[in-house]
């Protein structure tokens, strides 16, 4: 009888570690190995997700506007003299051969592809133009002037007047919140337009219209109350 018992309790023992190394080997083949080290693939995929988003919300699209500091490259189709890799300057132009200097900020692509191409047509026949973005850095905002935190801030989503104001720390004690100008480049790129806002009326009475959306390269300049101001000649 010893025997026996002994005997089946070899059984059962062997019967327990069979099924708890079956255990660890289903645990086991639900781990991705990546260069060498366990990585379990749900701790991963949330964090890659948001990144995405971030990344998608500065796809360049046929719709782009283009703004300062973008970098374009311009591919004159046969033609390797024309063709170059530039960087949209602070002033909205880039400069190319022939036809010098040509305005990009506020543009599109194919905007601008249009442009150049009509302007290489006096020197040569049915040019081909193509442009690509290489780099978007210009989608970014400027706060200046009686701020707390006075800067360039990149633009990731949506912004209003306001919420660059809240970025940018709010304002000073001697800030003329009443007198914030708005500077934007025009609609092709040719000067810069003057939006004028008044906080007050923004926040209590019927002025949601002035909490405008901002765009790349606005500048947002706060000026003091003690600031003397010139009369325009």
């Amino acid at each position: 009888m010893n025997v026996k018992l002994a005997f089946c309790v070899c059984i059962l023992v062997a019967n327990l570690v069979s099924v708890a190394h079956a255990n660890q080997l289903e645990y086991a083949s639900g781990i991705t190995l990546v260069a060498g080290s366990p990585q379990a693939p749900t701790t991963a995929g949330p964090r890659h997700g948001v990144e995405g988003a971030e990344k998608s919300s500065l796809t360049v699209t046929p719709d782009y506007i283009m703004g300062p500091e973008d970098v374009l490259e311009i591919t004159v189709w046969k033609n390797a003299d024309l063709s170059k890799q530039v960087q949209v300057r602070p002033d909205g132009r880039i400069s190319l051969p022939l036809i010098g200097d040509v305005s990009a900020v506020g543009r599109t692509a194919g905007q601008l592809t249009e442009e150049i191409s009509a302007r290489l047509k006096s020197y040569m026949e049915n040019p081909t133009v193509s442009i690509l973005v290489k780099e978007v850095n210009s989608y970014q905002i400027y706060v200046l002037g009686e701020v707390n935190a006075p800067g360039k801030y990149p633009l990731k989503s949506k912004t209003t007047l306001l919420q660059a104001i809240t970025i940018a720390h709010g304002f000073t004690q001697v800030a003329a919140r009443n007198k914030i100008v708005v500077f934007r480049f025009g609609k092709d790129g040719e000067g810069l337009h003057k939006i004028k806002a008044s906080y007050d009326d923004i926040v209590l009475r019927d002025g949601s219209d002035q909490n405008i959306e901002l765009k790349p390269g606005d500048q947002i300049v706060v000026p003091s109350e003690t600031m003397v101001v010139l009369p325009s000649r």
